[in-house]
């Protein structure tokens, strides 16, 4: 029997109604801000991806030659898919391009829970706005999606600058490998590293960097950076909103093209593979051969969302089951069809079952069961039964089905 591939996997409605409502949510919430959906291909050039996070990547990719013998990729992420679309299609569209998308990603990587060979991101990609506000208003809105999802999270916010000035001194491969260890609180690894290098003086500066939640502390320790007042200005702007979040300047992000503000976030149920969040200020679109344009963005790893709240929290339908007899087949699908148009899912017996047989496999999965005999069909009423109480009433199709929407409303 052929199995799924290893690493994805199979939704069964419930889940599935479960992902559309949460994704729902999230769409809702990036439109109430401005932000329009975009969507690129699945597969891109290789090249792509290679250019912005080195060779090294291909070894996490599903990589393929077409039948042109082109090298492409299917994507890892979107960001860059995206930075590629503004450039083809809309560098000179009116600035800033609000852009959001929900979309399957691929890597290929030991699976375990939560983190898949197949998964799903929704993402923001703020083009074109380089201030303070723009900061601000996309870790808003990254905090206000989590937050619809119901999802129960920590919020970090910091800056690069300030890590950045501390190690400025070092060559850039150093920079690199000193904040590799500060975002992965790898203490003994940064002090072999600063020893290494004869700058063990250091080490004290940067641990107390991480270690701190005070913004004028880490001003303090870090000394004069130009985007002190810009930094300012997107904390106030957060706290004036009211946005739960803590100050962490340990966050590296680990790729070059970041550039200032950097934020993350963390579920509280998920044990080590517990990141569901991340984003920051970047430039990257002046890589793939377009303009220095200043973006800001982030992704939400949509089924670790879906882990932490248990994947099945979607509100259940209310469903209708259609019972009838032969002879009240036609007037049935009248029925049907005027509950459909209410909005209400109704599902009709096409098994040819007896009276009794209809009803037992109503109960298995609906809420109220429809009867139309002989009697209703000459009638025009209809028999409502409540298959959670047992209740039972023959009355108009119009009352019935404003009781079944009163139910489906509570």
């Amino acid at each position: 029997m052929l199995q799924k591939p290893r690493g994805t996997r199979d939704f069964l409605p419930d889940e599935m109604e479960a992902r559309r409502a949460v994704e729902w949510r999230l769409r809702e919430v990036a439109r109430r801000w401005g932000y329009r959906e975009v969507c690129t291909p699945e597969f891109e050039d290789l090249e792509l991806f290679t250019m912005r996070s080195g060779e090294g990547i291909i070894e996490e990719m599903y990589v393929f030659e077409d039948k042109g013998g082109r090298k492409m990729a299917l994507r890892p992420e979107i960001t860059a898919a995206v930075i590629r679309m503004y450039i083809n299609e809309a560098k000179v569209a009116p600035k800033p391009l609000r852009w959001c998308y929900y979309a399957d990603c691929f890597r290929y990587e030991r699976p375990q829970k939560g983190r898949y060979r197949q998964f799903w991101q929704f993402g923001v990609e703020l083009i074109g706005a380089d201030t303070a506000a723009a900061d601000a208003e996309v870790i808003m809105l990254a905090s206000d999606m989590l937050n619809s999802t119901g999802v129960k999270y920590e919020l970090k916010v910091g800056h690069l600058s300030l890590m950045r000035n501390l190690v400025k001194d070092l060559e850039p491969v150093m920079q690199r490998k000193v904040r590799a260890h500060l975002d992965k609180k790898d203490f003994d690894g940064l002090k072999a590293t600063l020893e290494s290098l004869n700058r063990s003086d250091l080490a004290g500066s940067l641990t107390a960097l991480v270690e701190t939640r005070n913004l004028a502390e880490a001003f303090e320790i870090a000394g004069a950076i130009p985007e002190k007042e810009r930094l300012e200005q997107t904390v106030a702007s957060l706290d004036a909103c009211g946005v739960k979040y803590s100050l962490n300047f340990g966050i590296a992000r680990g790729l070059d093209y970041y550039t200032g503000v950097v934020f993350e976030a963390f579920a509280e149920n998920l044990g080590a593979e517990n990141q569901i969040l991340g984003g920051g200020t970047y430039r990257l679109a002046h890589l793939f051969g377009g303009d220095d344009v200043a973006s800001c963005g982030f992704a939400i790893g949509f089924d670790r969302v879906m882990v932490s709240l248990g994947e099945t929290t979607a509100k259940k339908d209310t469903i209708v089951g259609l019972v009838c007899m032969p002879e009240g087949r036609k007037r049935a699908l009248e029925v049907g069809r005027a509950f459909r148009d209410a909005g209400i899912r109704t599902e009709m017996d096409l098994m040819e079952r007896g009276l009794g047989a209809q009803l037992a496999h109503a109960a298995k999965s609906a809420d109220f069961a429809v009867v139309i005999g002989k009697k209703e069909a000459e009638s025009g009423e209809v028999t409502l039964k409540n298959l959670h109480s047992g209740e039972q009433k023959t009355t108009s199709l119009e009352a019935a089905l404003a009781e079944v929407r009163a139910h489906g409303a509570r």
